[in-house]
């Protein structure tokens, strides 16, 4: 049975991903990013930023968990004016916890020093992290060149990248699937041979074609990845001169797909 669009997961388990994901971005912020000078944006890049710039006065510099508690304190309690005790709770948690991970969490040098494999690791672990709690990233790369050098500030827009892509990801849905609008003169034997040789539900779409002024049905059909070369090899063999339009659909719910 598939569930409705109008689902909402119990309270504890946002709790959980929150845990989760702020775990995940303390460990790539203490262990991958600090070790080597990445700074990767927003309030964690100013956090290595200034404990590196402190070191010469305080041994090991300012903590990173206090930084991204002093900073995150005023954006929460304006945020908390303007959106509610509803917001305030789940934010406060994000921003306590990953806090609490940045203290408690030991310092490793995953990356042993290598800027690719700190980009590679940092992007993936930090933007599981990130996709987890619905987080998104900031700018502060420019203040790393400057401080750090261009090597350590173009590594970090690759883990930028990479946690852009794999939060993404896990928001969004992993499982890739391709939609096809089709526009052809023999619409019922194209969506015909689609539903019956690809077992796959065709919808037409009614439409008008503006130069022409020509009315028709567009068909509109959702794939696989591995299904969208047969779909185009079975509409050229009906009608060679149809027009196909593909595009990549980042998740699908329901029959033959995800079910939510």
């Amino acid at each position: 049975m598939v569930m409705g669009l109008g689902y909402k997961r119990p309270a504890v388990v946002d709790y959980l991903c929150m845990t989760a994901g702020t775990c995940l971005m303390g460990i790539a912020i203490q262990s991958i990013y600090d070790p080597v000078g990445m700074v990767v944006g927003g309030f964690t890049g100013v956090a290595i930023l200034i404990r590196q710039l402190t070191v010469k006065w305080i041994p090991g510099g300012i903590p990173l968990w206090f930084t991204n508690l002093a900073l995150n304190l005023p954006v929460f309690l304006c945020a908390w004016r303007r959106k509610g005790k509803k917001f305030l709770w789940r934010a406060l948690y994000g921003m306590v916890m990953l806090s609490f991970w940045l203290l408690v969490l030991p310092h490793w040098n995953i990356a042993q020093d290598d800027y690719m494999l700190a980009a590679i690791y940092g992007g993936c672990i930090s933007g599981a992290g990130i996709g987890l709690v619905l987080v998104t990233k900031s700018s502060t790369v420019l203040s790393g060149m400057f401080f750090f050098g261009v090597k350590p500030a173009l590594y970090a827009v690759v883990a930028i990248f990479i946690t852009t892509e794999v939060s993404d990801a896990i928001m969004e849905g992993i499982k890739y699937s391709k939609a096809a609008y089709i526009i052809t003169e023999d619409a019922a034997e194209v969506a015909d041979a689609l539903m019956h040789r690809m077992n796959r539900g065709v919808t037409a779409i009614h439409a008008k074609g503006m130069y022409s002024g020509n009315e028709k049905d567009i068909l509109f059909c959702a794939v696989s990845k591995k299904e969208i070369v047969e779909l185009k090899e079975i509409v050229m063999e009906l009608d060679a001169k149809a027009f196909v339009i593909v595009t990549d659909a980042r998740e699908v719910l329901g029959e033959g797909f995800l079910e939510y």
